[in-house]
């Protein structure tokens, strides 16, 4: 059994999620303590507690510590089957981070899978459903896996109630090497709104014009379907092989030239940085590339939360990785040991 300190670099729910996920794929029972300890209020929130019952259910597993607050669990999967899940966190927490624990598992199966999922779909601090669509699951394609995704109704804090659905192919996975660009960066933009004025999605679709100098065809506004009102701002920078996606959320009390301004500034700052893997997809890419037991990418600084993510993935599968500064960026290599 491997013991884990959920302090750990940054501290944050990626130490769980990735330990779930990869004890799911290598059959390695884990304790881990002092979850979530690097946040101001430590311990499984309900988006956790749901990832953990997610992968109790797809790896038969034994659990002790699965309640809200719990900063202490012990977790044994007995096997790991595919099949037809429905995951619903009852809140407006993170499903796409729900996903994100359950799917190592599932593209290492022995069969398809879905997965419907109930929840939020454009939640802070986590990537939104078109992150996945976009820049995720198109990477994840070229690398032997499948991931097929539709969403039927999005979910914003605090009413949540967003409902989606993967469908997920067994991986045989090729390693990948996204070192350059290929080609002039395309920029795309959409904006989505749900039971808010029509006025804060054109302000908002201006300040990229102005800021981006982006075409009034680079730009869709969506009115969608969501229990509750919200609007996220979500740019797609494509970079030949590659899409990375920013994104930004409105909230009360926050100007809608704020939100895109935002996300206009990290649209420049990767734009300048002249790499094809932004911080959002290095992050993401490195469970399929120690799955691959190899590949490379060049990317930004890496952020603490992508070393603490890193770290977790060594505990678990024969791979370390290697991050050296190249050429005023980031390389970013796997390699098994």
């Amino acid at each position: 059994m491997l013991f884990l300190d959920g302090s750990m670099g940054e501290g944050g729910g990626q130490v769980l999620r990735t330990a779930l996920g990869l004890s799911l794929v290598t059959g390695t029972a884990f304790s881990i303590e002092k979850i979530r300890a690097g946040r101001e209020k430590p311990g499984l929130k309900r988006q956790h507690l749901t990832a953990v019952l997610a992968a109790a259910e797809v790896g038969d597993a034994a659990v002790e510590g699965a309640a809200i607050g719990s900063q202490r669990l012990t977790f044994k999967p007995k096997g790991l089957r595919a099949g037809d899940y429905r995951f619903a966190i009852g809140s407006a927490g993170s499903t796409t981070l729900v996903l994100q624990t359950v799917l190592p598992a599932l593209l290492s199966a022995n069969g398809p899978s879905t997965v419907e999922l109930v929840g939020g779909t454009h939640n802070p601090l986590a990537p939104p459903f078109d992150f996945l669509q976009h820049a995720f699951a198109p990477v994840l394609h070229r690398m032997g896996a499948g991931l097929g995704l539709e969403i039927h109704k999005h979910g914003f804090y605090p009413a949540g109630g967003g409902q989606w659905r993967a469908t997920i192919t067994p991986a045989a996975w090729q390693p990948i090497e996204l070192l350059t660009r290929l080609g002039e960066p395309q920029l795309r933009a959409r904006i989505v709104s749900a039971k808010i004025p029509s006025h804060v999605a054109q302000r908002e679709a201006s300040m990229l014009r102005a800021r981006l100098k982006l075409r009034a065809d680079e730009i869709t506004i969506d009115e969608v379907a969501s229990p509750g009102p919200g609007n996220a701002v979500m740019l797609r920078l494509g970079f030949g092989e590659v899409t990375e996606l920013v994104s930004g959320l409105g909230d009360r009390g926050i100007r809608a030239e704020d939100v895109a301004g935002n996300v206009a500034n990290e649209a420049e700052e990767l734009l300048t940085a002249n790499v094809p893997v932004g911080e959002h997809l290095a992050d993401q890419l490195l469970i399929p590339m120690a799955l691959a037991r190899g590949g490379a990418f060049r990317t930004m600084t890496p952020s603490l939360h992508t070393r603490t993510n890193a770290q977790v993935i060594e505990q678990f599968l024969p791979v370390q990785f290697a991050m050296r500064e190249d050429a005023g960026a980031w390389r970013i290599e796997v390699q098994s040991r």
